[in-house]
């Protein structure tokens, strides 16, 4: 894709796309010869398994369905690379502000030494430090927090000199110290081990106030911050909070070599029990406003509390889009890809999601865009303001700054804080028009999506350095519960005025409503995914066969099917440099969130759309206990809790296993003759056990708290009994 010499970024097409369609042409003919035989084949009315042949017909239906629009990532993927040097050369001195917008929301669950880390990566940034202004969002209220942030505005002034002398890249100095280490005849030695050591100390003080539960009163006493909390402050009942810790402005606010600093401003916007909050995009919707008045940066970035920097260059990166002479007013927001710094080798619980960020989103980019994913985004500030775009209109870059010299930082404070009150957004448009959407439990979606419907297109970027780096869940139940909230939030879009394909119809193109609905169709999957897991293994146990017989020539389209989409899932995961290991874990973790995560994520939907379930969002825990963090480094599936989820997993694999010896019963009794008949079904079911081997492992031969408990087993157990009398009748 050729652009005019000069320009600040280039796009290139995806390589590969007619072998794509010759697949897709492929897997078409395939399900099409599939759903052919379903209809001819099909048992007359009263025939022994009818009604599990037309469940299975529907559940390929739905597979072919899903497959297809699954496909309109890979039409026309762009990959895209930036000329920083050229956008230095030509606008250094008129780069805009930027304004970085972290949230938190919990310090046991996302402990304050992880945000504060954050902030010190972001801090650590190459860019002017007086056009820079970091804000931490705290929706827990917490006094710990504040205090984790002040100590980080004290070891800023060290750590951001140190960084830029010793051309850090790991910025986030608790990532950079595990990872680097350096010979004690360095001539570095002395000032890299001083560093360490202020960064433990700081670490270690955080760390004992936690504990210990409470704020000595001579920390107290140095900031006049701590005396907005009180024995009667909660976290779901205190006044708005608004510190200024360092002003950038301020000639005094500089580091230990005598730069200035970035402007750092902590907040906690007020809760009220009887106020409904409206969870992240509430606080980032308070960000918006308060930050206008203390800096009014035009480039936005938005970041989870545990999502550091790890590239110097992020922000000049992003500016190559939004600054581009030709294209750049057409862009509202560049999602960066998310990258994670806990995940083992063989990526146990699947969590780096690289297929998506790797395919899907330089395919979303080539119909027009990216989806917003919540976290890594730089975003127009008057996009985000809901602003409509305009081609003959470009938005100027110079977010006019407040003058604060004109007012005291104190004056100020107490003036944005009534921009925080649970009352002010009342009567407006906040939440609607303006700021992110409300009412979803992933405003994140479907505010990218509003954006882009009001004109606006957005970019992928993924540099070759990994722009953020975060912290993945790493416990079973923490996964399913975190996608659980995805799909559950991706299909109440789905079933809103908000569905793509109304909301998005000549909006936005065909193929980016069909990206959006891969993910508000995810909760669908539970259904035929459990057809597919249950009915042929229950069939299998009654002799009733519901695939052709391999001497028939109806089996060439079953087995080419399958053969082709595991073949090519399979070469994609090692192209893009997963193990073998890893795509096994990733076919796991694929059934286990159809049958559980997206199952409750469809029946929640369901019972809130008829009123029977309100509207609740789960925060991921940022941390997990020694015992559970050694045994998923050793590569051990973590169980622990009974939970339901687990009852549905521990069910399917059980009744499986059940059903699989049954069917080898009938082949010793009947002859290997019965076996072709019954091939496919064999197949899948002995797919099944063998996937679920760590659920059995952890039911019958581990004794950590990790394994599954006994309760979870016999229910599981019980259910088996259950459904095989129901099956019998």
């Amino acid at each position: 894709m050729k652009r005019k010499e000069g320009c600040l970024f280039e796009m290139r097409r995806g390589k590969g796309r007619p072998w794509w369609w010759l697949y897709a042409a492929s897997m078409l003919l395939g399900l099409h010869l599939i759903w052919a035989y379903r209809v001819t084949h099909l048992p007359v009315a009263g025939e022994k398994g009818r009604w599990a042949w037309m469940a299975m017909f529907a559940a390929e239906l739905w597979f072919g369905f899903f497959w297809f629009i699954s496909f309109s990532v890979r039409w026309n993927p762009i990959h895209r690379f930036t000329f920083k040097d050229r956008l230095s050369l030509r606008y250094e001195d008129k780069l805009p502000g930027v304004d970085v917008f972290i949230c938190t929301a919990d310090p046991i669950i996302e402990p304050p030494i992880i945000a504060i880390n954050t902030v010190l990566s972001v801090l650590a940034y190459d860019y002017p430090p007086e056009k820079l202004n970091v804000y931490l969002s705290d929706d827990g209220g917490s006094i710990f927090t504040f205090y984790a942030l002040l100590e980080a505005s004290q070891f800023a002034k060290s750590w951001v000199p140190f960084c830029r002398k010793f051309n850090v890249q790991h910025l986030s100095p608790a990532l950079f110290f595990s990872k680097s280490s350096i010979s004690i005849h360095d001539s570095r030695f002395s000032e890299w081990t001083t560093m360490e050591k202020l960064y433990k100390d700081m670490e270690y003080r955080i760390d004992a106030t936690m504990k210990q539960g409470y704020i000595l009163k001579d920390i107290k006493a140095k900031h006049e911050g701590f005396s907005e909390w009180n024995f009667k402050t909660t976290s779901k009942d205190h006044q708005a909070i608004v510190k200024i810790l360092i002003d950038g402005r301020d000639q005094i606010a500089q580091d230990i070599e005598g730069f200035a600093l970035p402007t750092i401003v902590y907040m906690a916007r007020e809760k009220r029990p009887k106020y409904h909050h409206n969870f992240k995009a509430g606080a980032l919707n308070a960000l918006l406003r308060v930050s206008e008045q203390i800096s009014n940066g035009p480039i936005i970035l938005t970041l989870d509390c545990d999502m550091c920097a790890n590239n110097v260059e992020s922000i000049r990166d992003a500016l190559c889009f939004f600054m581009d002479e030709e294209r750049g007013h057409e862009y509202a927001f560049v999602q960066f890809s998310q990258s994670y710094r806990n995940i083992i080798k063989h990526d146990l619980y699947a969590t780096s999601l690289n297929i998506i960020q790797i395919v899907n989103f330089p395919g979303h980019d080539g119909q027009g865009g990216p989806i917003y994913i919540g976290s890594c985004c730089f975003h127009r500030r008057a996009c985000l303001n809901g602003r409509k775009y305009n081609e003959q209109s470009k938005i100027e870059m110079k977010g006019e700054r407040p003058n604060i010299s004109e007012a005291s930082v104190s004056i100020l404070e107490e003036r944005t804080k009534n921009l925080a009150t649970c009352s002010y957004e009342e009567n407006t448009q906040w939440g609607k028009e303006m700021g992110l959407k409300y009412g979803c439990p992933v405003e994140d979606v479907i505010t990218g999506l509003a954006i882009q419907c009001r004109g606006w297109k957005s970019a992928h970027f993924r540099p070759k350095r990994d722009a953020f780096l975060g912290l993945a869940p790493t416990t079973l139940s923490q996964v399913l519960v975190q996608h659980k909230r995805w799909a559950e939030g991706d299909f109440q879009i789905f079933l809103s005025k908000y569905c793509p394909f109304l909301y998005g119809f000549r909006r936005i193109k065909l193929g980016l409503q069909m990206g959006y609905c891969i993910y508000c169709l995810w909760a669908v999957n539970c259904i035929p995914t459990l057809i597919y897991a249950v009915i042929p293994s229950i069939c299998l146990l009654h002799e009733i066969s519901l695939f052709p017989s391999v001497f028939s020539f109806w089996f060439i389209p079953f087995a080419f099917v399958i053969a082709l989409a595991y073949v090519v899932s399979l070469w994609e995961s090692l192209y893009f440099g997963e193990t073998l290991k890893a795509w096994w874990n990733e076919q796991r973790m694929w059934l286990y969130k159809r049958t559980t995560s997206y199952l409750f994520a469809f029946v929640d939907t369901i019972l809130k759309l008829i009123g029977m379930n309100d509207l609740a969002f789960a925060i991921t825990p940022k941390v997990a206990d020694e015992e559970s963090s050694k045994r998923y480094e050793n590569g051990i599936m973590e169980f622990g809790s009974t939970s339901p989820m687990f009852v549905i997993l521990s069910a399917v694999a059980m009744l499986n296993l059940f059903c699989l010896v049954g069917g080898i019963k009938q082949v010793i009794i009947y002859g290997v003759g019965s076996l072709g008949s019954f091939f496919l079904q064999f197949l899948l079911c002995g797919s099944l056990v063998v996937i679920n081997f760590p659920i059995f492992e952890a039911s019958f031969f581990r004794n950590d708290k990790g394994c599954i408990p006994i309760n979870t087993t016999l229910l599981s157990v019980a259910l088996i009994i259950v459904a095989y009398f129901i099956s019998i009748l």
